[in-house]
């Protein structure tokens, strides 16, 4: 949602890795940043209006970006991308980096303008296998956010660590960034960053990104 300049690069980028892209403006004349090129979908509309994204077709995407240039139209159309038609992966960006403690609490990943960059948008949206958030000179070791199964939830990083054979880097947790202690548990709207081998990163993700095996007693 928002075909300004970060949407309309951001709408390039995930076009140019193979995704199929549908971008939503109010503006018709807004497209033209698009230009003759893209092949996906415009829709003209309001972002948080249920016809509109099922016109740009919400029922079947796999993640959504709220990036107009109103905070509240953000956030709201990211709730609702979420909470009525059940996408998990949303982000909202804002432009009162005071918000997003708030925003973070309902669960929405928040990307703040001043800070932003189309990297951390891709990250939270991208299924696994996504763009690294650091990466060693020599290629070898990445440092990547994750996404994490809701499952997880109550449990310890360290148990994280011991089901990937990761490191957790760091925690970002309502917006603040904190280094995990052995004790420190996995809590609904955390944002998990992770050390592992870049050539494992896809597998680490595919097992954070599905419900932790439990053993029959």
């Amino acid at each position: 949602m928002g075909c300004g300049r970060v949407g309309s690069s951001l709408a390039h980028s995930l076009e140019s890795q193979g995704h199929d892209v549908a971008v939503i403006d109010q503006e018709e004349s807004a497209f033209r940043r698009l230009g003759s090129t893209f092949e996906g979908r415009r829709v003209t509309g309001i972002g948080f209006d249920r016809d509109t994204l099922v016109a740009a077709g919400i029922s079947e995407a796999y993640a959504f970006a709220a990036v107009s240039s109103g905070d509240n139209s953000n956030i709201l159309a990211a709730r609702v991308a979420r909470e009525t038609f059940g996408v998990e992966h949303v982000v909202a960006r804002i432009y009162d980096p005071g918000r997003a403690e708030v925003y973070q609490r309902l669960g929405i990943p928040t990307v703040a303008t001043v800070r932003w960059t189309s990297d951390q948008m891709l990250r939270r949206l991208l299924p696994q296998g996504h763009v690294p958030e650091l990466t060693d000179p020599s290629g070898h070791v990445v440092v990547a956010e994750v996404t994490v199964n809701p499952a997880w939830v109550g449990h310890r990083i360290t148990d994280l660590e011991e089901a990937t054979g990761a490191r957790a880097a760091y925690l970002t947790r309502l917006g603040s960034g904190m280094l995990p202690g052995p004790d420190t548990v996995f809590q609904e709207g955390d944002l998990l960053h992770l050390a592992t081998i870049a050539t494992e990163l896809p597998t680490v993700e595919g097992i954070l990104d599905a419900a932790p095996v439990t053993a029959d007693h």
